[in-house]
């Protein structure tokens, strides 16, 4: 099965090079990475109506046209096409127009094509590696048909370029298995917009509104929220609106500050990211997304400038943030105990290093299974820590 599918890759690879090779360089380079997918979608779809590559149950074009475009979504629920832009519109077309200028194909739907990139916006997904870092874009029309939850009891994860959904709690039977499509760490506004572009609506939850302002009180762990007249949530203590005005702008001059990444400039990357840090202590509540989020960045810095026990400081201070905000399964949450316990394995703290790789190790053998070489990578880690720990307990002679 392996052998027949690595064929079928290969004619289709084939066929892209052809219909690439056509194009000068510039424009090849120039491509997005959704009309490289709309292009490999109808190649796909020549050659198994020409029986070049087979059909499957699982791969099929009748799935993508089975998919929901948000244009329709939005007119039949909403009754609202002015939530699609006129822009939006004008896009699909010229996207759709010039796949159709790479393709040559006399046959082609440029309308059927534009339609395409409308059920991209509300079903493509963005393939990641081990790490969750971004790698791709691809189109699974039977993940697509899961629905969204902000409080998901599965999360979607990539092997390679399939997609899995392990659950990451126990789902009685006949429980509903929903994801989340965006960002669980996002601000509402983030997580608003995110939703509504995919079709989606009204489903933020209140434990999503993590950008509140703290209480005036230093005894009060409270927190304010802006259409609530700044008043605290916990003791009831009103925060002058005009001293969060001028904060919140200081802190948005200090972001707008162009920071060119390079290892010439981290330093002074970090000395703005931790300016920023000082105003939104000030501000903000110590769970506050847009802290946590400024905090990762000060963070990927430091490793970048290798300065491993100030980056371990600020990677302790994400972890309370990542166990509020994610379920106790979570790929993410895993993913940052690995970081720690690596920079503890570093700088010689094996004990503290066993105890975080134990908490990734937990976590990621559920969301990434045991046989992947990036779990064997851990695993193996961890092993070694262990073994390090215990021969520094053992008696010397």
């Amino acid at each position: 099965m392996k052998g027949e599918e690595e064929r079928s890759e290969w004619k289709l690879h084939r066929l892209e090079c052809q219909v690439l090779s056509r194009l000068d360089h510039d424009k090849r380079k120039s491509l997005t990475p959704s009309i490289r997918l709309m292009l490999r979608l109808h190649l796909r779809r020549k050659l198994q109506n020409d029986k070049i590559v087979p059909s499957t149950a699982m791969d099929n074009y009748n799935l993508v046209e089975a998919l929901v475009a948000c244009i329709l979504f939005i007119t039949i629920f909403t009754a609202n096409m002015s939530d699609i832009t006129e822009e939006q519109l004008v896009l699909y077309a010229k996207m759709a127009n010039l796949v159709n200028s790479i393709l040559q194909w006399p046959e082609i739907n440029i309308k059927e094509i534009a339609e395409n990139f409308s059920k991209f916006a509300c079903n493509a997904h963005t393939i990641c590696d081990s790490e969750l870092r971004p790698v791709g874009t691809g189109l699974y029309p039977v993940i697509s048909i899961i629905n969204h939850s902000c409080l998901p009891n599965s999360v979607l994860v990539f092997e390679g370029r399939s997609a899995l959904v392990p659950t990451v709690q126990h789902i009685p039977t006949g429980t509903e298995v929903p994801i989340s499509y965006i960002e669980t760490a996002g601000s509402t506004m983030t997580q608003q917009n995110a939703l509504k572009s995919m079709g989606e609506y009204d489903d933020i939850q209140e434990s999503a509104i993590l950008e509140g302002y703290k209480c005036k009180s230093e005894k009060c762990g409270g927190f304010l929220l802006y259409g609530k007249g700044f008043q605290c949530q916990g003791c009831g203590l009103v925060r002058d609106k005009e001293e969060i005005k001028r904060i919140t702008t200081e802190i948005k001059l200090l972001s707008e500050e162009k920071i060119i990444s390079s290892s010439t400039y981290y330093q002074e990357a970090i000395s703005i990211y931790k300016w920023i840090e000082k105003l939104q202590t000030e501000l903000y509540h110590p769970l506050s997304v847009n802290l946590m989020q400024n905090r990762e960045k000060i963070l990927k810095s430091l490793m970048e400038l290798e300065h491993w026990a100030e980056a371990l400081a600020y990677c302790k201070l994400t972890i309370p943030f990542y166990q509020r905000v994610y379920p106790a399964v979570h790929p993410l949450l895993g993913l940052q105990y690995y970081t720690c316990g690596k920079l503890e394995w570093y700088l010689g703290d094996t004990d503290e290093a066993v105890k975080s790789l134990i908490k990734a190790v937990d976590i990621l053998r559920i969301t990434h299974g045991t046989n992947t070489p990036f779990m064997k990578d851990l695993l193996m880690k961890l092993e070694e820590a262990r073994a390090e720990a215990s021969y520094r307990l053992s008696p010397k002679e």
